[in-house]
């Protein structure tokens, strides 16, 4: 998540993380020829959404108190959900919001659900924390990238302190793509799609993928159809470099992008929905001991604590999150539990901004996370004693 060279940002081009491939092994290999890949556009879906209400489904966020309005402005499409939650049950206890049931891309914020999904793999013994990876031409990113011979736990820091899209990707790919998706399936989470890495997104985003192209509405698939889908995206994307990528996406961002597409090609959820994510997995992740002391330490090093109110700052004794950016994206989500053994879970997410570079929003989404949970810690009950449970 971090910020593109001055040249890109005066452009307004979509950048996560900046590209650092001068000199490497694979930037000196001749990029793809071919002629300029279409771009990717919206068309509508040939069949209805499936009803996030449906059984088995979450449903909609409890009604809870309107979030106070941000003390800075914000423009562009906005959705909170900042929460209390009962360590015992994971309801929300109190919990202020705006937009909770809104769709919104992840962007980097997805990757605390790969860290999850690394550590019920190392507990399972499909994963060996030992295991070490290279990077090559197919698994390569944009932006920074790990040296060869990685280390898993490694990775897993890079993933979320330097939010490394490559070091990411590795790990999405060794855990199973579908496995990470069905940490939020099991959850009832039917507004969240976590399925694709980084450069599958990108490559979809960009014209590179023909199955992606061939399936405007393969984002309504679910279970087997989507992970099979997801699959094919992900062979598209490993053809290519990761400098041809970014030069084919800025030529996409260049031109006339819509947001429409970005929902068809990021992974996405809700306020609510990921806040619950969270919830689980920073409250009931079914981890180890080990794994669990991995996941403290790792987690608590994406960006977020630092920019709590002071008062609150001071006050937390554990912390996880993750901050994500992209072209007029940027999202905040994450969890922390006071000294005084009171759990906190938020998820800020911003689409469609004016500003196409979106970390300059930051303090104005932290002053608005802030206020949101100074109203939770300071007030009554605002959910309804009947809620059901997840």
């Amino acid at each position: 998540m971090g910020s593109p060279p001055p040249a890109l940002r005066n452009k307004g081009r979509y950048v996560l993380a900046a590209l650092a491939l001068v000199g490497g092994l694979w930037a000196c290999r001749r990029p793809e020829s071919g002629p300029p890949p279409a771009q990717a556009s919206a068309p509508a879906a040939s069949r209805p959404a499936p009803d996030p209400n449906a059984p088995g489904c979450l449903g909609d966020a409890p009604a809870v108190a309107q979030a106070p309005p941000p003390p800075q402005p914000l423009s562009g499409h906005l959705g909170l959900w900042v929460a209390e939650v009962d360590p015992a049950t994971l309801q929300p206890i109190r919990a202020v919001a705006e937009n909770p049931d809104g769709v919104f891309p992840l962007a980097s914020t997805y990757k605390q659900a790969v860290l999850w999904a690394v550590l019920r793999a190392l507990d399972a013994g499909t994963l060996q924390p030992n295991e070490r990876f290279d990077v090559s031409r197919e698994n390569q990113s944009l932006g920074a990238y790990p040296f060869d011979g990685t280390a898993v736990r490694d990775l897993t820091v890079r993933m979320i302190h330097k939010s490394d899209n490559t070091a990411t990707d590795i790990l999405h790919r060794r855990v199973g793509l579908g496995t990470v998706q069905r940490l939020a399936d099991n959850l009832g989470l039917c507004r969240t799609r976590l399925i694709l890495t980084t450069k599958d997104w990108w490559a979809a985003q960009a014209g590179l993928s023909k199955t992606f192209d061939g399936n405007p509405d393969w984002g309504l698939a679910t279970g087997p159809e989507r992970e099979r889908l997801a699959a094919a995206i992900d062979a598209d994307a490993r053809q290519y470099r990761a400098d041809y990528l970014q030069r084919q996406l800025d030529r996409y961002f260049e031109g006339e992008p819509k947001p429409a597409d970005d929902l068809r090609v990021h992974n996405l959820s809700s306020p609510y929905e990921f806040a619950t994510f969270l919830t689980h997995e920073y409250l009931r992740p079914g981890l180890s001991p080990r794994a669990l002391a991995w996941q403290r330490e790792v987690a608590a090093q994406g960006f977020g604590r630092s920019a709590l109110r002071e008062e609150t700052r001071h006050n937390v004794a554990l912390f996880g999150g993750k901050g994500g950016n992209g072209w007029r994206i940027l999202t905040y989500t994450g969890y922390f539990e006071t000294k005084g053994g009171r759990h906190v879970v938020y998820a800020f997410m911003q689409h469609g901004s004016d500003e196409t570079y979106t970390m300059s929003n930051t303090r104005r989404a932290f002053a608005w996370i802030n206020a949101a949970v100074d109203a939770v810690l300071e007030g009554e009950s605002t959910v309804p004693s009947q809620t059901a449970s997840p």
